[in-house]
């Protein structure tokens, strides 16, 4: 890195403008210059604008002084005092470190009170580093540039003014200190849920009346045989070779999570809920809420018990597909209620139940653009088939591959490949589309309502304002 002057001659005026620029090699052995900090402007005209002042310690005096700065090749004014000039061609910018984000990070930490509050839970003891410290670390880094304990200690510390800002040395990044601060939290992982929810009510007068309750996993490729929760089961990524864990994450409509649990990997979901109905509860009273959740996380026995008047619990849950034809006629004589731009939906109450069945015209269109886009795609890879002509087994993986990115675009193409024993030529590698543009609006327009309506005419909900 180095400093880069510029002059610009302005209304019978020089101005000069001072950045941090670094050097970086591209491919092919070029080099480009990036901007990384704009310092401004020192105009002679205006000198209290380029005057600046540097805190230089005296070993004699034994205290620090405030000199005001001037570059080497101006004179010192009559009027200054305790001035020095410096020599701007020989500055160098040696080791920069990210210090706004990271004090703004710091700041909103101790604004929240979380020093305090980790204070208390884990107090000093014979560590050279509070395990507070090393806590703070790790969250500014997880709210900055997410990575791992690794990085941190070997990377983003030493780049970052966290030493600064917290007054330790190198020793709160160590790798095995990092590890550990973890399994110093966990044992009051409850008590941190239950703070933060309260200060993010005092914050912004959340409710948490509406709650989102859905499940993911992750997978592992090894044995993992050190992690008893680490089996075979669903997986959601598509890897039923490899064990993983099942996470249950329980969040606000604004994003906040309420709640999270990491169990075994062969859980079901619906397997999940009524312990996760029973820790809200218990944690933060048994009020009026509304859950909302996927129709394969609830069994009928939970909504059963959900529905019950003294859980005061209401929820906005898919029903099985297999469920549907049983109202599937009494909702064909009732009328379309707008509640949106796009959106219109039929109101069905059956045994205190509220079942909306709802369309989507924008989802409709956006089903259909995606459609379409897929087919074009899926066209352009044939045409190139054609024009290279391929062996017969690569021809066949290349149709595969393309398949599986069409998805039901790929019914529209009627493709006719060779024979074993015959040669791909033009003639014998012959592709047409079954249907015409029109055809496949209108069966596109089929398929999404279809889908529309299996999905959304299972609905449940504690009343009409839930759906808009």
């Amino acid at each position: 890195m180095f400093l880069r002057s510029t002059n610009r001659r302005k209304d019978g005026k020089d101005h000069r403008y001072f950045s941090v620029v670094e050097n970086r090699r591209l491919p092919g052995g070029k080099t480009a210059q990036r901007t990384v900090l704009y310092l401004g402007e020192i105009n002679d005209q205006q000198q209290i604008a380029w005057r600046k002042t540097l805190d230089v310690f005296d070993e004699a005096e034994q205290r620090f002084t405030s000199l005001s700065l001037f570059p080497d090749d101006r004179e010192l004014p009559a009027d200054s005092i305790d001035s020095v000039q410096v020599r701007l061609s020989g500055l160098e910018l040696r080791r920069p470190r990210i210090f706004g984000n990271c004090w703004l990070a710091c700041e909103l930490w101790r604004q929240l009170a979380l020093d305090e509050f980790w204070q208390q839970r884990l107090p000093e003891g014979r560590e050279a580093v509070s395990w507070e410290k090393v806590l703070r670390l790790l969250v500014v880094n997880r709210l900055l540039d997410p990575g791992s304990e690794f990085r941190v200690h070997r990377q983003w510390y030493v780049n970052s003014a966290m030493d600064e800002l917290m007054g330790t040395g190198f020793e709160v990044a160590e790798k095995d200190r990092l590890y550990r601060c973890l399994d110093q939290v966990l044992e009051h992982k409850q008590e941190l849920f239950v703070y933060l929810k309260q200060k993010w009510a005092d914050l912004f007068g959340a409710d948490f009346e509406v709650l989102l309750y859905d499940l993911t996993s992750t997978y592992f490729e090894g044995e993992i045989e050190q992690n008893p929760k680490a089996k075979r089961g669903y997986s959601r990524d598509g890897r039923p070779d490899c064990v993983q864990l099942v996470i249950a994450l329980v969040v606000t409509p604004d994003g906040f999570p309420l709640a999270y649990e990491v169990m075994n990997g062969n859980t079901a979901d619906s397997a999940t809920l009524r312990d996760f109905v029973k820790k809200i509860e218990t944690t933060h009273g048994k009020a009026r809420r509304v859950w909302v959740m996927d129709r394969g996380i609830p069994s009928e026995a939970i909504l059963k018990e959900m529905r019950e008047p003294e859980r005061q619990t209401s929820y906005l849950v898919g029903m099985l597909k297999g469920r549907i034809n049983q109202h599937e006629k009494k909702w064909l004589d009732l009328s379309w209620q707008k509640v949106r731009d796009s959106v219109e939906v039929k109101l069905y109450p059956h045994e205190g139940e509220l079942y909306v069945l709802a369309k989507s015209s924008g989802r409709q269109a956006k089903e259909i653009a995606m459609r379409r886009k897929r087919l074009a795609r899926l066209l352009r890879k044939l045409r190139a088939m054609r024009r290279s002509l391929p062996q017969r087994d690569q021809l066949l993986l290349r149709i595969g591959a393309a398949k599986k990115e069409a998805g039901r675009a790929f019914g529209f193409v009627k493709i006719r490949l060779p024979n074993k024993d015959q040669e791909v030529t033009r003639a014998t590698f012959t592709f047409t589309r079954t249907r015409r543009s029109s055809n496949l609006l209108s069966s596109a327009m089929d398929t999404i309502c279809c889908a529309a309506i299996s999905l959304a005419k299972t609905r449940r909900c504690c009343g009409p304002a839930m759906c808009s």
